[in-house]
């Protein structure tokens, strides 16, 4: 696929349907993308800077690597996934899950 020149869309309210296209570089800065659908999404090494993922939903999502920083973790579920290696506060998530479940019993 031959590289383009750069399409810019600004000030536009537009729906756009995207498929099989490499936006590779590409930045979005004050862009609304609410009750979009990513399916099959590359996003490695991006750069996510204030964004609101208030009420999103993620499933089969590799998150290896990822840093989450300054963030509000309010009510977020994290079920049927691989922690392994997982850190909070530099904390193993598998030592925060040993130590509840040793109070538990």
């Amino acid at each position: 696929m031959p590289t383009a020149e750069v399409l810019q869309l600004i000030h536009t309210r537009q729906r756009l349907e995207v498929d099989d296209a490499d936006l590779s570089a590409s930045s979005f800065i004050n862009v609304k993308l609410a009750n979009a659908t990513f399916d099959d999404i590359n996003l490695s090494a991006s750069t996510f800077t204030n964004v609101n993922l208030s009420g999103a939903a993620f499933d089969n999502v590799n998150l290896s690597g990822v840093t989450i920083n300054n963030a509000c973790l309010r009510g977020l579920a994290i079920t049927d996934a691989n922690t392994e290696g997982m850190t909070i506060e530099g904390i193993l998530v598998s030592d925060l899950q040993a130590a509840y479940r040793a109070t538990r019993s």
